[in-house]
C-alpha cells in the first residue's frame, strides 16, 4: 500500500472513531435530557450559586449589626430600615412596611442575685430576668429556698411556700433524642413558675436555664402572669449555678438567697413587619410564604434565634431572582416582627385588609437556627404531604433533606387557619438550645455554610412550589 493510501485510511479510521464518540456522546446527553428529573438542573444551579456565594451570612451581619432586637427596642426599629433598605437594594418587587402594635419590655440595669450561708458565705450566681417579669423592690428581695422539680412538687409543698423563693430545678430531658421535645416538656416552669408559685405565696421564682450544657450563661425567654394574681420577680439562673444552689441546699437548707431586678414594661409601641417579593408571572394572588422573626432576646444578637431565619427568606429570594428565574406564583419573604414576645406580627400579618385579595398556598417558616439543614415537616394531611414527598429527590444533593408530616411555627401558625399549608425548615438540632436565649447566641456561633444551605433548600422547595402548587 501506498504512504499516500496508508495516510488516507488512517484519516478514514480517525474520522469514523470521532463520529462515533460525536455520535455517542450526543445519544448521552440526549438520553440525560429525557431522563433527567423535572427542575433537577434549577436546583444545581441554585445549589451552586449558594455555596459559591454564601449570601445568607453577609446578610445575617446586617441583622445583627444593630445588636439584640427586644421588640419595640430602638435595635429593632433600625433593625426593620436596615433589612427595608436590604431588600429594595436587592431589587425585589412591593417592598415595603407593615405596622403590628408590640409591648415593649426593658432588662434594665440591674441583675443580681448571691446566696448567703452560714456555713459558705457569700456565693454569686449568673442569673437573668425572665421576659415579662417585674422588678424587685430596690433594696432587692432576700428569702429561704424550696426547691422545686415540677408543678407536682410545688402543690406537695403547698404549705411551707410562703415567703420563699421557689427554685425550679427541673432539667430538660437529656434521653430524648428531639431537643425540641425535651425544651418544649420543661418550659412550663418558665413559663407559668411565678404564677403557679405566687398562688401559694412564694414572693420570687429562679427558673433553672433551659439548656442541656452545664455553663454560666443564663437562658431567658417568655413568662406569663395570671389575671387576679399576685406578680412576683421571676429570673433564670445558669444551669452550673442551679447544680450549685442545689447542691448546697441540701448541705444548708436554711440558707438564703438575695435577688435584685430593675426590670420593667414599658407602654406599647408601633412597629413593623418587613415584607418583599418576586411576584407570580401566571398567579401574581396565589402566594408561597418564606419567614422568620426579625425580633430577637437580649442577651445576645439573636444570630441563631431568628437572625438565622430571616437570613434564610431573604437569601432564597435573591438567589432566585439573580438566576432569573421567573415563579408562576408570588414568592414572598416576610420577617415578622415579635415572636418572641406575643406573636402580633403574626397575628397582624394574617389578618391585614392586604390579604383580602390574596391566597396562601403555603408558607415556610425558618425558626429553629442557622444549623445543616435536615428536612422539611409539613402541617397538614398525610395526602398532601405524600404529593410533596415527590419533590425529595432534589434535596438529595445536600445531603438528602426528608420531608415528612409535623411543621410550621409562630409566625405562620394564623395563616393555617386560612387554609395555608404550613410548613417548617428543620435544622440539624442537638446544639440549638446551646445558645438559644442567651448570650451566647451572636454571630460567630453560626457556620455560613451551613447557613447558606438552609437557604438553598428554602429557594428550591419555593420555586417548585411556585410552579407546580400543592396538590
Amino acid at each position: 500500500m501506498s504512504k499516500r493510501k496508508k495516510c488516507f485510511a488512517v484519516f478514514i479510521l480517525n474520522f469514523s472513531l470521532i463520529i462515533t464518540l460525536a455520535l455517542s456522546q450526543a445519544n448521552a446527553n440526549a438520553q440525560e435530557r429525557i431522563e433527567k428529573p423535572p427542575y433537577l438542573d434549577i436546583a444545581e444551579k441554585i445549589l451552586k450559586k449558594g455555596l459559591q456565594e454564601e449570601g445568607a451570612y453577609a446578610i445575617l451581619k446586617k441583622i445583627t449589626s444593630v445588636g439584640p432586637r427586644l421588640t419595640g427596642s430602638p435595635q429593632a426599629a433600625a433593625a426593620v430600615r436596615i433589612m427595608y433598605q436590604e431588600m429594595s437594594d436587592l431589587g425585589f418587587d412591593d417592598v415595603h412596611l407593615e405596622p403590628t402594635r408590640v409591648g415593649r419590655w426593658i432588662r434594665g440595669e440591674e441583675e443580681q442575685a448571691r446566696l448567703v450561708s452560714s456555713q459558705f458565705g457569700s456565693v454569686a450566681l449568673p442569673i437573668c430576668a425572665i421576659g415579662g417579669s417585674i422588678a424587685t423592690p430596690d433594696t432587692g428581695i432576700s428569702a429561704e429556698v424550696a426547691e422545686v422539680h415540677s408543678f407536682q412538687d410545688l402543690q406537695k409543698m403547698k404549705d411551707t411556700i410562703s415567703g420563699k423563693i421557689v427554685f425550679f430545678n427541673r432539667p430538660m430531658d437529656p434521653t430524648l433524642l428531639e431537643t425540641f421535645r425535651a425544651y418544649g416538656e420543661a418550659a412550663d416552669q418558665r413559663v407559668s413558675g411565678a404564677a403557679e408559685a405566687a398562688k401559694l405565696g412564694a414572693v420570687a421564682v429562679l427558673v433553672r436555664s433551659l439548656t442541656q450544657r452545664i455553663d454560666d450563661f443564663p437562658h431567658t425567654g417568655l413568662m406569663r402572669y395570671e389575671s387576679g394574681t399576685s406578680r412576683i420577680p421571676a429570673a433564670c439562673i445558669s444551669t452550673k449555678g442551679a447544680n450549685l444552689l442545689s447542691g448546697l441546699l441540701k448541705k444548708d437548707p436554711d440558707l438564703n438567697v438575695y435577688l435584685r431586678l430593675d426590670c420593667k414594661e414599658l407602654s406599647p409601641v408601633t412597629s413593623y413587619n418587613v415584607v418583599a417579593q418576586l411576584t407570580g408571572t401566571e398567579k401574581p394572588n396565589e402566594i408561597i410564604l418564606l419567614g422568620g422573626h426579625l425580633d430577637s432576646w437580649d442577651l445576645g444578637t439573636g444570630a441563631h434565634d431568628d437572625g438565622a431565619g430571616c437570613a434564610h427568606a431573604v437569601e432564597a429570594l435573591r438567589l432566585i431572582h439573580e438566576l432569573e428565574l421567573q415563579p408562576k406564583r408570588t414568592i414572598r419573604v416576610v420577617m415578622f416582627m415579635d415572636e418572641e414576645f406575643g406573636g402580633t406580627g403574626g397575628r397582624d400579618y394574617a389578618r391585614s385588609d392586604n390579604r383580602k385579595d390574596e391566597v396562601h398556598l403555603a408558607a415556610i417558616e425558618s425558626d429553629r437556627g442557622g444549623f445543616a439543614p435536615r428536612g422539611f415537616g409539613i402541617g397538614v394531611e398525610p395526602k398532601t404531604v405524600e404529593h410533596l414527598q415527590g419533590w425529595q429527590y432534589l434535596f438529595e444533593p445536600l445531603g438528602t433533606l426528608w420531608i415528612r408530616q409535623g411543621g410550621g411555627g409562630v409566625d405562620i401558625a394564623p395563616l393555617a387557619k386560612q387554609g395555608t399549608i404550613t410548613i417548617g425548615l428543620i435544622p440539624e438540632f442537638h446544639s440549638y438550645f446551646d445558645y438559644h436565649h442567651s448570650g451566647r447566641d451572636v454571630l460567630q456561633a453560626v457556620n455560613p455554610r451551613e447557613l447558606e444551605l438552609g437557604a438553598i433548600a428554602m429557594a428550591i422547595f419555593s420555586y417548585v412550589i411556585a410552579q407546580e402548587g400543592v396538590d
